[in-house]
């Protein structure tokens, strides 16, 4: 019976040849998309055209060239495609003052931004390798986080909605006293409780938000205008919607490559600019203001003097002369939503404060059948360059301002008397409706902001980011390597090999996921090692003991795999589970940490418990041992 039972043990570790080559072409695959990672981006200066209409052409290219050989920039070369060029330089400290000379050598039509240029083969390219993103803690830049006042921004509408409701009350001529807001509410004072009734039943006709309460203080009827907790919470989410917008725009003005401008919890903005480091800049552009005005189109009779010409804002149409006399700005715009008329054509619905409606109504009344326009007003960055005497040396130094430019963005016939509310119709398409309608939420915040936090990171800070955090895993990985080769001999030696597999699969992944590294990422990563050969240990522990006992090494070998798995599942699902939870409840650096923890937790698996027991199989598969080396 002795040698049948060793038999039975010698067949028991055998993958079938399909599962050897689903794990070589797992661990292939791994290879190809972690090689991106080993080209190392180029600095680059990135140049296009201020505006869509500008194209950025090869003579163009010449002159920044010529302008950085002048200034003693090395340029390792350039690139030009339908986004723009990528000028390739050879040392990033060179970065800034490229940016500068090649700003300057071209003039304020073009935008000039830093850039990463990919080194990637083409050949990997093709198969849509690419290496990871690094976050900004790697690559250098500023980090602004924007906080939202939401409680001015429902005084605010709580302000324009008081001038709606007595507009209205005065129109109705139902006899009022104004009272001051009291705790957010609006208040408003009757003689008798006929007066008072005769208001509500006209406020709660054209003004459904609001939930009335009565009341009685020195000798008045006062009746009290609440909004509801469900119109209080779509002015805070339009609030922060419309800022989010806002910022957008502006963030799009500085050029930089990549920037991530997002939502974070109820009334938060981030805002992060890889690669600028000029916060005083920034925090300009962020800060800068837009403008609306609303204007008549001239009369074919009207004097020069009376009029002005403006040009479109969209190409190839001619310019219009328009009025000199402004009906309202972009200030009485409390909202602007693109929609669709009764007919099908689209529209923009506009909504204007009290003020803001009866200067319209006055103004439209008369003018039926004639054009209205809407004129976006923008300041745009102009640099100049003056000398100054700098540590008793003469030098020129970049002096930016800002430059007035008015642009016609929609002209339409005004077909009856408008007010508060209205809409511009005569529009070409939804393209055109929605991007009047953006514009004209993005003239302005709907509410004030302020810098909550802001840090800057300097490109070489972020190098050395990235050395530390590169030795840290190489010193992780060997201290691991060393322990476990000491502890379990040869098959420590297999999961080292593992463990390696494991860190190239796990760059694959987060190459192909799109993943940003973050430092508390490499933290992430040099944790996974650890984590990794967690799993190896409780097997070959495992496999030890039944040798130990007595088990056939076959045997030993199948039942440490097989009983350890159970264990090793259960710890890595909880530990998988807090990964989670880190990514959803956290913010930047924890979601960095969260991703790769979670996605080293998956890889480690794959390799910890099927690539090793792949290569042990391979190994010690079908051999009768008395001995092992474990």
């Amino acid at each position: 019976m002795r040698p049948a039972l060793q038999t039975g043990c010698v067949m028991l570790n055998k993958y079938p040849l399909w599962k050897y080559l689903l794990i070589l072409l797992v661990i292939g695959v791994g290879f190809i998309y972690s090689a991106p990672n080993l080209y190392p981006d180029d600095p680059a200066v990135q140049v296009t055209g201020a505006s869509t209409a500008l194209k950025v052409e090869q003579a163009d290219v010449a002159r920044a060239e010529q302008a950085l050989k002048d200034a003693g920039i090395a340029v390792k070369g350039s690139t030009l495609g339908d986004k723009g060029a990528l000028l390739r330089l050879t040392r990033q400290e060179d970065q800034l003052s490229a940016k500068d000379v090649v700003r300057r050598a071209l003039g304020d039509d073009y935008v000039v931004a830093l850039n990463l240029a990919q080194t990637t083969p083409d050949w990997l390219r093709n198969l849509g390798a690419s290496p990871m993103k690094l976050g900004l803690d790697l690559s250098g830049g500023v980090h602004f986080l924007l906080e939202v006042d939401m409680d001015k921004a429902v005084s605010a509408r709580m302000k324009v909605y008081e001038g709606e409701v007595k507009s209205l009350l005065r129109k109705e001529r139902a006899r009022y006293r104004s009272l001051p807001p009291q705790e957010g509410a609006i208040q408003l004072g009757f003689n008798d409780t006929e007066a008072l009734e005769q208001a509500g039943r006209l406020i709660r006709k054209d003004f459904p938000d609001f939930e009335q309460q009565v009341g009685e203080r020195n000798g008045l009827q006062v009746l009290r205008l609440v909004l509801t907790q469900a119109k209080l919470a779509e002015i805070r989410e339009y609030s922060i919607k419309q800022n989010l917008t806002t910022v957008r725009n502006r963030v799009n003005e500085l050029g930089v490559a990549e920037p991530l401008v997002q939502r974070q919890g109820a009334n938060r903005i981030v805002v992060e600019l890889p690669g600028v480091q000029d916060t005083a800049e920034a925090k300009r552009i962020l800060g800068k203001t837009a403008n609306l005005e609303f204007r008549l189109a001239a009369d074919l009779d009207a004097s020069r003097a009376s009029t002005e010409s403006f040009d479109f804002r969209e190409e190839g149409r001619p310019p219009v002369a328009l009025e000199r006399g402004v009906i309202i700005t972009g200030d009485q715009v409390t909202d602007a939503q693109a929609s669709f008329d009764e007919n099908g054509r689209p529209q923009v619905n506009i909504r204007l404060d009290g003020h803001g409606g009866e200067l319209m109504n006055r103004a439209t009344r008369n003018n039926v059948g004639r054009s209205m326009a809407v004129v976006f007003i923008e300041q745009k960055p102009v640099t100049r360059y003056v000398k100054q005497m700098v540590d008793g040396v003469e030098q020129e130094v970049a002096v930016s301002a800002f430059k007035e430019e008015k642009q016609v963005i929609s002209l339409a016939t005004i077909q009856s008397a408008l007010g508060n509310s209205f809409r511009i119709t005569g529009l070409d398409g939804p393209g055109e409706s929605s991007e009047l309608a953006l514009l004209l939420r993005a003239g302005g915040l709907a509410a004030p902001m302020y810098f909550a936090e802001e840090r800057t990171i300097g490109p070489s800070l972020g190098a050395e980011n990235i050395q530390l955090g590169v030795q840290a895993a190489l010193w992780g990985f060997l201290l691991v390597a060393v322990f476990i080769v000491a502890l379990y001999k040869f098959f420590g030696i297999l999961a080292t090999v593992a463990l390696s597999f494991n860190m190239v699969m796990l760059v694959a992944v987060m190459s192909l996921l799109g993943a940003t590294l973050t430092l508390p990422g490499i933290a992430g990563i040099v944790l996974t090692m650890g984590m990794a050969v967690d799993a190896n240990v409780l097997i070959f522990s495992r496999i030890r003991e039944e040798i130990t006992n007595g088990m056939a090494v076959q045997r030993a070998i199948h039942e440490g795999f097989d009983r350890a798995l159970s264990a090793i599942v259960d710890g890595n699902l909880t530990t998988l589970l807090v990964g989670a939870i880190l990514f959803a409840m956290g913010t930047g650096p924890i979601k960095g940490f969260a991703v790769t923890l979670s996605l080293g937790i998956i890889t480690s698996m794959f390799t910890a418990i099927y690539v090793t027991r792949a290569m042990v199989n391979l190994i010690y598969g079908g051999r009768n041992i008395k001995k092992l080396s474990i």
